[in-house]
């Protein structure tokens, strides 16, 4: 089977500054896939080629098949993102938040789209929480119901960024099975941006860490692997909580 995103020989520049240079990495089908490492390193910058809201310098991504560069609504249609604050609307309930999704992209009766962004919500946890706005819940159903609005459209990949951001640690976990659960229900492949050493290793199946002093790629493989075995001094660094040496 063919991996489900492609990433070669990926560079991006601004002016003078290089972000990362020559990135190459596949992403299989079904993986819990992880994009680590420390601030600058272009984590984000990398999320935004994926999606296509940033035009790689040099380099090629392709997603479900579809080149980035050339196809890009094509791309745009197989991906659902949760944001790193959740991005919902304040003054829209979880449940006209999940529906708006719908709303834009399909034709669906708003009867079908309720139902359906019911039954997304419910998937996360927050059934009952369907009516009640975005300030009137935790930080965490914040982010399960961002979750349920990026799987509306039944995308066949997920890009989480930051998901346990501002999470305390009972929280952050019971997301991390939750990523778990709907990876294993759904067959979806999620890509998830975050630098929680303890997320990392409970839910990635592989990672690639970035590094802002090396302007690219130090790592690639699974975490516990990496952890054992790194002998680049940034990567040990990060996956045991040391200073570097």
């Amino acid at each position: 089977m063919p991996p489900i995103i492609s990433i070669r020989d990926v560079s991006q520049t601004f002016g003078p500054r290089t972000i990362f240079k020559n990135v190459s990495f596949d992403i299989e089908p079904g993986e819990v896939f992880v994009i680590l490492g420390g601030s600058g390193c272009g984590k984000s910058t990398l999320l935004k080629q994926i999606i296509g809201l940033l035009r790689p310098t040099s380099g090629h991504i392709t997603v479900a098949g579809h080149s980035v560069t050339d196809d890009v609504e094509a791309v745009r249609k197989t991906i659902g993102v949760m944001f790193q604050s959740g991005a919902l609307f304040g003054s829209m309930t979880l449940l006209e938040n999940v529906a708006l999704a719908l709303a834009v992209f399909t034709d669906l009766p708003a009867a079908a789209r309720n139902e359906i962004a019911r039954i997304k919500l419910a998937l996360v946890g927050l059934a009952g929480a369907v009516d009640l706005l975005p300030a009137e819940v935790s930080g965490g159903m914040v982010k399960r119901a961002a979750i349920a609005r990026a799987l509306a459209l039944d995308p066949p990949i997920l890009l989480l960024d930051e998901p346990s951001a501002g999470l305390d640690p009972i929280t952050s976990a019971g997301l991390d099975r939750l990523i778990l659960e709907l990876r294993d229900a759904l067959g979806a492949t999620f890509v998830v941006v975050t630098h929680e050493l303890p997320s990392i290793l409970a839910i990635a199946d592989r990672c690639a860490m970035l590094d802002a002093k090396a302007e690219g790629l130090i790592a690639l493989g699974p975490p516990a692997d990496l952890k054992a075995n790194a002998t680049d001094p940034m990567v040990k660094a990060f996956f045991n909580r040391e200073t570097p040496q």
